[in-house]
């Protein structure tokens, strides 16, 4: 250690931090808004018709009629799920499960075979990313015209771009929360109570939450959804290997990348030390998610090609061949597989295991719908009046039969009892139900005092039979018990 104090005093100072302050790390990392470039192409029109009919279906549905009904209505209040000439229960509770495994099952498939093929082409979110950016470019331009307004001083003409757009972006959005609910409640009344705002509690929470979403998700969030808040984005990597078409960037052909003459020929590329990338970044540009397919496979690809679009594009102003960028396998670019030779590839394994779980699933439930019964029974006891003895010392039992018919015309239906003999139904044994409606039948069953005698106090199983009038199958059957007292 030096002596000298003046040394010490002609030491630079050194600045202290804390410990807590060095630690610290931001728990959100801001990103530069993505303002895709419009793209036409063939797989552009391909996303812009399945738009097209995802959307025909969900704001077209709700005002198709059948039968003097919506004919697709999930009528939660009367609990009865409509689907075209089907009627279903809550009792039929079953279906929707398997159909949510045949979803799964079908989106395991999918990427298992060609990726993320329903995020970039049918997911609701790229459906209504696409719709709301086709609504921006309408008020704000191309890609660098909206880049140009971002960056410019509010005015006159920029204020009405933004505020028209929003009032574009939130009218589509309360429509499509209105047209969600319009499945749970008849559209049509729906829409006459639209006219006065007189909206019940739920219907308002839902039609407004769901336009929120909608507008937040599509409008302003856009692709974190994709990238951070889809769990999809996170698990698909389970699902695929090195045999699935996925979008890819043909390195061999592409590197070493970057600008070049014009008047360079395809074929004097090598020759110049160039590859058929001309780092015009184009694909970058196109990109919902803002990432680079060059880099190669990354989870925030959600796999709509767009990228695809714009190279095929500039090579064919240059006179290149297509696919640059395509859709390929791992295996088929390192091992120089035509596309053939990959396409017989995918039915590998793990896809012929889900398209035979997916298969036999399907058919197992058309199965069971076609066999269905047009009606259900419920049987419960009159828990006021267990038993009880009446005239002629006969043991009477008294039983609640809630009948639904899920068919689309009036039914009538007969009511019979097994189980101990001389069992009988002491009161009418028949009812008639409206179309998709139900019924409560009071049925009183007695059992004579010698059958009684000889079966002995307890309870005893019994079985009605409903049968419903010009069906010549076999009866529904339903168990309940018989008390007789001691």
């Amino acid at each position: 250690m030096s002596s000298d104090p003046g040394a010490a005093c002609a030491a630079p100072a050194r600045k202290v931090i804390p410990i807590a302050a060095e630690a610290a790390t931001g728990l959100y990392r801001a990103e530069k808004k993505i303002h895709p470039r419009e793209i036409r192409g063939r797989f552009a029109t391909w996303r812009w018709i399945l738009v097209a009919a995802t959307q025909l279906a969900f704001y077209g549905l709700p005002w198709l009629e059948l039968n003097g009904r919506q004919a697709l209505l999930l009528d939660l209040a009367a609990r009865r799920f409509y689907i075209f000439g089907l009627v279903l229960y809550p009792q039929d509770f079953v279906y929707l499960a398997a159909l949510l495994i045949v979803s799964a099952y079908s989106l395991f498939l999918f990427t298992a075979l060609a990726g993320r093929l329903w995020c970039g082409f049918a997911c609701p979110q790229t459906v209504y990313t696409e719709m709301f950016l086709w609504i921006e470019r309408r008020f704000e331009g191309d890609r660098s015209a909206r880049l140009r307004l971002d960056a410019a001083p509010w005015t006159v003409d920029k204020a009405w771009r933004k505020t028209g757009k929003q009032a574009a972006w939130i009218a589509l959005a309360l429509w499509t929360g209105f047209t969600f609910v319009g499945f749970f409640t008849p559209i049509r009344t729906l829409a006459h109570e639209s006219a006065a705002l007189s909206f019940g509690a739920w219907e308002w929470f839902w039609i407004l939450f769901y336009g929120f979403a909608t507008y937040g998700n599509a409008g302003w969030m856009r692709e974190q959804v994709c990238k951070y808040m889809c769990p999809y984005a996170r698990f698909q990597s389970a699902m695929f290997d090195r045999d699935t078409m996925i979008v890819t960037y043909d390195g061999a052909r592409g590197e070493p990348r970057g600008p070049r003459a014009k008047t360079l020929a395809h074929a004097d590329l090598r020759a110049a030390g160039k590859g058929e990338c001309i780092a015009c970044t184009m694909c970058v540009q196109v990109c919902p998610t803002g990432i680079d397919i060059r880099e190669g496979l990354q989870y925030e690809c959600i796999g709509c090609a767009a990228c695809i679009d714009a190279c095929d594009a500039v090579m064919d102003k240059l006179d290149y061949p297509r696919g640059l960028i395509r859709f390929a396998t791992e295996n088929g670019l390192e091992r120089g597989w035509t596309r053939a030779q990959m396409l017989r590839r995918l039915l590998r394994p793990r896809v012929l295991v889900y398209g035979g779980v997916l298969l036999a699933i399907v058919i197992a439930i058309s199965t069971s719908l076609t066999l269905r019964r047009p009606f259900r029974v419920d049987v419960l006891r009159d828990r006021g009046t267990l038993a009880r003895e009446v005239d002629g010392g006969r043991i009477e039992n008294v039983y609640r039969l809630q009948v639904m018919n899920a068919s689309e015309s009036r039914q009538r239906f007969h009511v019979s009892v097994s189980g101990l003999d001389g069992i009988a139904i002491a009161s009418d044994p028949e009812l008639e139900v409206d179309a998709t409606g139900e019924r409560a039948l009071a049925v009183r069953v007695q059992v004579p005092p010698e059958a009684a005698g000889q079966a002995g106090p307890g309870v005893r199983t019994i079985r009605f039979a409903i049968r419903r009038d010009g069906d010549g199958g076999d009866p529904l059957v339903e168990r309940s018990t018989f008390l007789i007292p001691r």
